[in-house]
């Protein structure tokens, strides 16, 4: 066609879209969701993108470099942006001889960091301490809340654009100390306010400025002025000595930090970022920690089957998208027939009266991809802020794409143009008289396109089944394309379909017989519409079945924490792991849950007796199984290379990970208690195994661990540290010192039957005192007769939260499936796009069977016979669009689960997850409401809004 009849048709278009405005609405709305979604997340994804120079200024302020020092007599090796990764050699020190040591490494162990990086300086350069502390606790208005801690003095410009003043102004006055916004937030602190740093409580801080870390906007951190914080918090009773160094390095005029002094600082155990370097990378092929990274095996570069999962959705989603807005360009092409005769019978070939209709889409197409353009990046500029703050940090830029958006622009326009096609053909194919007289030419199904569709669906349905086990794209290829092609076929086998439908009529009462025939007579709107009905409830039906046997997946892997209802407080990771807030904390449970019932105080294992868990002084304890059941690679496996390991953990099944593994509870695998604790934790109500706790035998709940009325308890030797004030590289047993180490104790035990797995065994704590463990307060378990309410489990959490954060506080309610409301949404949306879709197909036949309706009233029909035969033309749709949406919404469901169990997420996976990775569940229910209420709901819809009243009509022809 020339471009004139183009330009022709794109104006016909045109018009026929603003004359039917209502319809026109549908179709741009369609195109422009799917556009307005991806340009946002587009726009999202540049934006948080930083260039070279917003990374630098992100990582170092306004200064020249940041330096690190990771430790003395080490050397590393460094990716030009070291946040993006380094590593380090580290020479061994034993007991048979001191290490070897270049001259660099035994320089950085003998040389004060700051000296060295100041002599390895260019001559004038100033280096600006970032001073971090430690992870702490500070008084909040309720109780205490954990913060981590740093020094900086924020009025020195050099912080800009890595600590930023946003509220307040900076501390300029001793005892002054600036917070992040989320410290204010969960404090419920101010400006002005004053806050006591745990261990200094003499010297509370007044808070003067709000501040906030561009690359991570979720930090609670105090900021106070240089010497203020972090030199008193190091001196405190039992603080953990912090090692190493940060710097800001202010470099002199004329001078830059470039790769080959990087280079040279990692020599000396130094990890450097230098703007110099960020902004004009070196090669490749001469940085070092590349060349490493490429000879080892490395990470995966993506998750495999996630691509297949989003390539599969995605695909499927454009899909579903054409085919909704196929049945509004069926109707706009039945509608406009009259015009489009005239067109040919003004002597228009069949290609321009395609071109009309496809004009349509190109237009409506167009229309659609431009608004969702612009609403997408409209949302996105309203909601920068929003999304910063649910992202974790800020934009570079807000950066807009021009390929990237014209890319988005055009799968708009070629959605409505695909939306389009099948329309265009068929108002292409109609006689010229018919379309002038508004007669339909009835033709029977191409049984040809039949037999392809039904080669479709079933290739398509094999291809994505079969393809679910090979590689990453091959896999993507085939889950999404064979779903695809199997939902084409079904719409390609719509219309012989309709027409086996309509072989049900002879049994079926006057009016559904009447709807039902009218339906396949007209079989070019009815197609459209069922397959429309087709993808909404494909899509839900899809959707349903994943959500479902993930759902059942999860129930299965789930492993209690306790007995069901039960109440579990635990000292946690916060400001209370020490314990000193545990009995507060008890009488906030105690206080806001009724009917507890008794209470179980849960004691955690400690070796040697007094070490400090805080101050890397203990060592650790474990139950061991016995020789006979325990995998070799817990006794040696330094001998054995990494494919040995691998084979080990997937052929030898003491080597798997959960074969037959015993969950562990938030006070670990062993703990030592009373009888009461049994009961409360385990669900143990034995007297036997309440007796073999008090003489002093271990309750063993997991019977591989227990041989012979023994067992075997491996304790380890903590690590050695090195001595306050010196530099010495840490110490770093050879195998054989680590297995001295190791000490094996063998106890009698009594198996006990527990319902849950919690835990592999119990001991009193004279026991435990009498193997040389030490015994410490871990938390506290009742077992009220009834779980407690949501209320009042919110109300003790809140009064817990009130003294301390980050504690250990539930109630085990058993598995609670997540799914359920998603699913119930996805059927009610389907449901809605279903019964809009079978709507609009019913209104075209009304109008369609006005000549028959007239008919009928001549002969004597009642005024509710119009109102009976758009219900049942509108139910028919839905009916038939239900059960073949089923079918094909099944099929990518199950592909996609297959996918998941054909790959290993990790090695020594078990035969009995991997199962459960490809268990398929169909949630009946939810399938079940789809087919006998979608039908009924369009039924009645389409009965109620359809007026009874009949207009006389002269019959032409």
């Amino acid at each position: 066609m020339k471009f004139s009849s183009w330009r022709v048709a794109l104006r016909i278009a045109r018009r026929d879209a603003l004359r039917a405005k209502g319809r026109s609405a549908l179709v741009v709305a369609m195109v422009a969701l799917p556009v307005l979604g991806v340009t946002g997340a587009d726009v999202v994804y540049r934006s948080a993108q930083l260039s070279p120079a917003e990374r630098a200024t992100r990582l170092m302020g306004r200064s020249d470099a940041e330096l690190r020092f990771l430790e003395g007599g080490v050397t590393i090796k460094q990716a030009p942006d070291p946040s993006e990764g380094s590593s380090f050699e580290q020479p061994v020190a034993t007991k048979a001889g001191a290490p070897d040591l270049t001259p660099e490494q035994q320089r950085s162990r003998d040389t004060d960091p700051a000296a060295l990086a100041g002599a390895l300086l260019p001559a004038g350069t100033t280096l600006v301490p970032e001073r971090m502390g430690s992870y702490t606790a500070t008084s909040s208005a309720e109780g205490l809340i954990s913060v981590d801690t740093t020094e900086a003095d924020l009025t020195d410009p050099v912080w800009r654009g890595k600590i930023n003043i946003v509220g307040g102004r900076a501390p300029s006055a001793p005892r002054e100390i600036a917070v992040t916004r989320t410290f204010l937030d969960r404090s419920g602190l101010g400006l002005g306010a004053t806050t006591t740093v745990r261990g200094l409580d003499a010297t509370p801080f007044t808070i003067t400025g709000v501040v906030e870390y561009p690359g991570d906007l979720s930090a609670t951190t105090l900021v106070a002025r240089p010497g203020e914080l972090v030199e008193p918090l190091a001196k405190l009773p039992g603080a953990t000595p912090r090692t190493g160094g940060n710097w800001l390095v202010k470099m002199p005029a004329g001078t830059v930090l470039d790769w080959p002094k990087v280079t040279e600082l990692n020599k000396y155990g130094f990890t450097a970022a230098s703007r110099a370097v960020l902004l004009d990378p070196p090669p490749r092929a001469a940085v070092p920690f590349y060349a490493d990274q490429n000879n080892g095996t490395g990470p995966a570069l993506l998750d495999r089957t996630a691509i297949v999962i989003l390539g599969t959705v995605v695909g499927m989603a454009l899909l579903e998208i054409v085919l909704l807005a196929g049945p509004a360009f069926a109707v706009g092409a039945r509608r406009s027939r009259r015009q489009l005769g005239l067109i040919a019978a003004g002597g228009g070939d069949r290609a321009q009266i395609r071109a009309v209709v496809l004009g349509g889409g190109v237009v409506l197409g167009t229309t659609g991809a431009a608004a969702g353009l612009a609403v997408g990046i409209g949302l996105v500029a309203l909601l920068r802020t929003r999304a910063e703050d649910y992202a974790g940090h800020r934009f570079g830029h807000f950066a807009l794409q021009p390929l990237d958006l014209a890319g988005v622009l055009l799968i708009g326009v070629v959605t409505g143009l695909l939306a389009a096609i099948v329309p265009a053909v068929q108002a292409a194919r109609q006689e010229v008289v018919s379309a002038l007289t508004g007669r339909d030419s009835l033709k029977p199904p191409n049984r040809w396109l039949a037999l392809l569709g039904l080669l479709m669906l079933g290739g398509g349905t094999a291809l994505a089944l079969l393809g679910a086990a090979s590689g990453i794209a091959s896999r993507t290829i085939a889950v999404l394309g064979g779903s695809m092609i199997a939902e084409l076929g079904m719409v390609a086998l719509v219309p012989y379909l309709v027409g086996l439908f309509g072989r049900t009529g002879r049994w079926l009462p006057l009016g559904p017989r009447l709807a039902l025939r009218d339906s396949v007579r007209h079989r070019g709107r009815t197609a459209p519409a069922v397959a429309a009905v087709m993808a909404a409830v494909a899509g839900s039906v899809a959707v349903s079945i994943y959500a479902a046997s993930t759902d059942e997946q999860n129930r299965r892997g789930y492993e209690a924490s306790a007995p069901a209802g039960a109440v579990l407080l635990g000292t946690g990771w916060g400001a209370a792991s020490d314990g000193s807030l545990l009995p507060r904390m008890r009488d906030a449970v105690e206080s806001s849950v009724p009917d507890l019932g008794p209470r179980a105080d849960v004691k955690k294992l400690t070796y040697p007796a007094g070490c400090g868990e805080h101050q890397g002084t203990c060592g650790w304890i474990s139950p061991l199984l016995p020789k006979d059941l325990r995998c070799p690679l817990e006794d040696d496996h330094g001998s054995l290379s990494s494919d040995e390991i691998k084979r080990l953990r997937h052929d030898d099944k003491r080597c798997q990970f959960n074969a037959g593994r015993r969950g562990t509870s938030v006070y670990g695998g062993i703990g030592a208690g009373d009888a009461t604790m049994l009961r409360n934790l385990h669900g143990i109500t034995d007297p036997a195994a309440v007796q073999a706790l008090a003489d002093g035998k271990a309750v063993v709940l997991d019977p591989r661990y227990i041989k012979d009325g023994k067992l075997i308890l491996q304790t380890n030797d903590p690590m050695p540290l090195p001595a306050a004030g010196t530099k010495s590289a840490p110490y770093v047993p050879s195998e054989e010192e680590d297995r001295k180490r190791r000490h094996e104790t063998t106890i009698d035990a009594y198996l006990a039957n527990s319902p849950i797995q919690t835990g592999i065994a119990v001991i009193s704590p004279d026991t435990a005192r009498r193997l040389g463990l030490g015994v410490v307060d871990g938390g506290s378990v009742w077992l009220p007769a009834t779980a407690p309410s949501d209320g009042a489990e919110q109300k003790a959490a809140g009064a817990i939260g009130k003294l301390a954060d980050h504690t250990e506080f539930s109630v085990e309610r058993g598995y609670q499936p997540k799914g359920d409301l998603i699913s119930l949404g996805l059927a009610g949306f389907a449901a809605l796009v279903a019964l809009g879709a079978a709507g609009i197909a019913t209104g075209l036949a009304a109008a369609d069977s006005q000549r028959d309706l007239t008919t009928l009233a001549a002969v004597g029909a009642t005024p509710r016979i119009r109102r009976t035969l758009s219900g049942f033309q509108c139910g028919v749709i839905a009916a038939m669009g239900t059960l073949l949406g089923i079918v094909c919404g099944a099929v990518p469901a199950v592909a996609l689960r297959k996918v998941l169990g054909a790959v290993e997420p990790y090695p020594g996976i078990s035969p009995e997850e991997m199962a459960n990775r490809s268990l398929v569940i169909v949630p009946w229910g939810n399938v079940g409401l789809l087919v006998i209420g979608l039908p009924i709901i369009a039924v009645g819809l389409a009965t109620l809004l359809t007026r009874s009243r009949i207009t006389l009509l002269r019959r032409s022809g």
